[in-house]
């Protein structure tokens, strides 16, 4: 009989789709998977709700169970601090879990790297439980320092601004791109929710990290050097990704795709934000007029909070003058395929850790333009130490202005330095590819983690027996 691995996935596109990529993995190697459905209407945004129906429908062999409903859960509104309503809705299903574990067969369980709090539900039921981590090992390297070092920090943290704060491992970086907001009031709910979700990750009995070695070789060598977490045992890694691409298939091909089959190898540039990136309309017309001047071919994906009709916020005019060499997109765009077509030669992103994955498998050079959370470190190593990518330093001071979106578009598709990053990014793509070939990194990886857990189901068995 397989073994039962139960997934807890996170509440938001970004921290949902690498875990049921997990789902179809754990399935391929032979092992039945359930995954404990919070209801997704607790998220305010329809994207999410639409990516769990679209896993839900494409994906029989996976079992999803929808928890039942906590009384008075609030709901994930852009209006709301995020970190602490996110807990506060898992808390409030830490019973539904559990009622669900005493019900299954589950032999381990994964929960999402915001979720930790679900550990000590399958920890209590004598379940191994491990943490699906969905962003990169530098990331990790940092959340898990970051409790006992600002513990030490005597300064309030958003008077540290831009001072170099120093982890171990990690190259000194300005305080400010620590996950920016979430700690500048240490008195905050923010602030105790994001130390208390960081604290809890090394608890994990693994941790599963969605990047591969080659990607991530520094980070992934510190997270094994027992200096990083002093006073604590970190867990082992596992670095199984790179899970990239959406869920489900579209019933139809997205006309945007149709429109770059009609355009030159490596001519476009194309723009997207991510799931919850959003522009002020000061920012949108910026970015349309450094467009306009540029001269290159774009596909542009536009969300606003603010209208249904993003064009509206364009300059006038705009759309009938780049109507030959450019497509706007509302709201959703078939991202990885974007990235992998032949006519896509450049990425401007929010350096969300699964956008980072998908240029990087693509080939495709990026420009960083970080937004929020954890995307500012990431921005630094893609620019540093990966080299495939070069910043948009104006999101600094708040706007990027249009003289350097068509600067940094015309640097990295005509300039000698745009050709050295499309080098840099081709190479990290054939890492990306090697890593789940025989004897890649990643396939390694998953087989000790597979491994672990069998071990784990063997020792339960026993102490079963004993008693």
């Amino acid at each position: 009989m397989a073994k039962t691995v139960v997934l807890y996935p996170g509440l938001t596109v970004s921290h949902f789709v690498p875990m049921v990529h997990l789902a179809g993995t754990l399935v391929d190697h032979g092992y039945a998977v359930s995954v404990a459905l919070i209801d997704p209407a607790v998220n305010g945004d329809p994207a999410f709700r639409a990516v769990v129906a679209r896993a839900v429908a494409s994906m029989p062999s996976v079992r999803f169970h929808a928890l039942p409903p906590a009384e008075d859960a609030p709901m994930l509104t852009p209006d709301a601090p995020f970190v602490p309503r996110y807990i506060d809705i898992v808390g409030r299903h830490n019973d539904r879990l559990r009622e669900f574990l005493c019900s299954s067969t589950a032999h381990a369980v994964v929960v999402d790297s915001l979720s930790v709090e679900a550990l000590g539900v399958a920890k209590r039921l004598g379940i191994p439980g491990y943490v699906m981590f969905t962003s990169g090992a530098a990331a990790l390297v940092a959340f898990v320092q970051l409790p006992s070092v600002l513990a030490q920090v005597r300064a309030r943290f958003q008077d540290l601004g831009d001072a170099p704060l120093e982890l171990f491992g990690l190259p000194p970086m300005p305080a400010s791109h620590l996950l920016g907001e979430m700690l500048e009031d240490p008195e905050s709910d923010t602030y105790k929710a994001t130390m208390t979700s960081l604290d809890g990750i090394p608890e994990a009995d693994g941790i599963l990290v969605n990047t591969f070695e080659s990607l991530d070789a520094r980070p992934v060598a510190t997270l094994r050097d027992p200096r990083c977490l002093p006073g604590r045992i970190m867990p082992p890694v596992y670095c199984i990704g790179p899970f990239v691409g959406g869920v489900g298939e579209a019933k139809e091909r997205h006309e945007c795709l149709t429109w770059l089959d009609g355009q030159p190898d490596r001519s476009v540039v194309f723009l997207c934000f991510g799931s919850s990136g959003y522009h002020s309309a000061e920012q949108l017309k910026e970015i349309a007029v450094g467009l306009e001047k540029c001269g290159h071919r774009f596909l542009w994906v536009v969300r606003t909070l603010f209208t249904d009709d993003p064009d509206a916020l364009l300059p006038d005019g705009f759309l009938d003058r780049t109507g030959g060499r450019g497509v706007v997109v509302k709201q959703w765009a078939p991202q990885a395929e974007v990235l992998r077509h032949r006519a896509t030669g450049a990425f401007v992103t929010h350096c969300g850790w699964n956008s980072v994955l998908e240029g990087v498998t693509a080939g495709v050079p990026m420009l960083c333009w970080p937004l929020y959370a954890e995307q500012k470190m990431n921005m630094l190593r893609m620019v540093g130490e990966m080299g495939l990518a070069a910043e948009m330093v104006g999101w600094q001071q708040g706007l990027v202005e249009s003289a350097e979106v068509e600067g940094k578009v015309r640097l990295v598709m005509d300039s000698e330095d745009g050709r050295e990053l499309r080098a840099a990014a081709a190479a990290h793509k054939d890492g990306g590819v090697a890593t789940w070939s025989d004897g890649g990194s990643s396939r390694a990886a998953l087989a000790r983690f597979l491994s672990d857990v069998d071990r784990r189901c063997q020792g339960r068995a026993r102490s079963a027996e004993a008693a």
